[in-house]
């Protein structure tokens, strides 16, 4: 089955993880900036680092047959330092107006400070002012659900804001119908430690229904599976769902959610391909 993992941070993969998913039927990826694994201490940082999402990453995605989606801004591991944060902000237009970058993500809270949410609301702003997509991140564990709710606070508060281009991700068994009963995307990340497994996801999906919902491997520099998509697939088999309700999650429901973006072109290329 095809399959798109919306939410991987390809930079941390090996060639090898990417020709595994190739092998088993990813079309495509979306990889959000984010944490290096350390605190970056200067704007030059930030700036190769989105040329790398902009313009290696695609190109090593494009080796197996995959399309690769790009989301920039400020992640929420480093939102703390305002300062730099404003310094990023600033460098962020040049970068989404380049091909294959689908909006302002992943961006979020992390301790949920402060200095956090100014940083977040100066983003939001950027994303109003440019007609931009938002993907964001919800904290983990214990400030899950406290994270959640300031996020969805502060987007209510802004009537320019169109929940039908909003990704709210990672959400959880506490924090999804939130989400949903707002109007939002939800994602359900396939996460080993922090977040949810197969099973879990299935559940909520049984429980919530199939709209609006993205199921993703959010693979990074930890402990992760950038296979986690086709395990889901294989969850949902084994509990006896049909492939139409499969496909939808894991193939249809990106499509509907990044072909908002002005710079998602994955539907018009196939479009074009000849018939056989």
């Amino acid at each position: 089955m095809d399959f798109f993992d919306p939410h991987i941070h390809v930079a941390s993969r090996t060639t090898d993880d990417l020709a595994a998913m190739a092998r088993a039927g990813c079309v495509g990826v979306g990889e959000p900036a984010f944490w290096m694994g350390y605190d970056r201490s200067h704007p030059a940082s930030f700036f190769d680092y989105f040329r790398q999402l902009t313009e290696w990453e695609p190109r090593r995605a494009a080796n197996y047959n995959m399309r690769h989606y790009a989301w920039l801004g400020m992640n929420a591991k480093e939102a703390e330092n305002v300062a730099l944060a404003r310094d990023v902000i600033a460098m962020l237009p040049e970068f989404l107006d380049r091909p294959h970058v689908l909006g302002i993500g992943e961006i979020g809270l992390n301790r949920c400070t402060p200095n956090e949410m100014t940083t977040l609301s100066e983003l939001v702003e950027l994303a109003m002012q440019r007609g931009e997509q938002m993907l964001f991140h919800t904290p983990h564990l214990d400030q899950k659900l406290r994270g959640t709710r300031m996020i969805l606070d502060l987007l209510r508060a802004d009537r320019r804001v169109d929940r039908r281009r909003v990704w709210i991700d990672h959400c959880e068994e506490h924090t999804i119908r939130l989400v949903l009963d707002e109007g939002y995307w939800a994602g359900i990340t396939l996460y080993p430690t922090t977040k949810a497994t197969p099973d879990r996801a299935a559940d909520m999906i049984e429980r919530f229904g199939a709209e609006r919902i993205l199921v993703t491997s959010s693979a990074d520099w930890g402990p992760s599976n950038p296979m986690a998509v086709p395990e889901f697939i294989f969850t949902m088999r084994r509990r006896g769902h049909p492939d139409a309700l499969i496909r939808r999650i894991v193939y249809e429901n990106p499509l509907e959610l990044m072909g908002q973006s002005r710079g998602f072109d994955f539907a018009s290329e196939k479009s074009q391909e000849t018939p056989r």
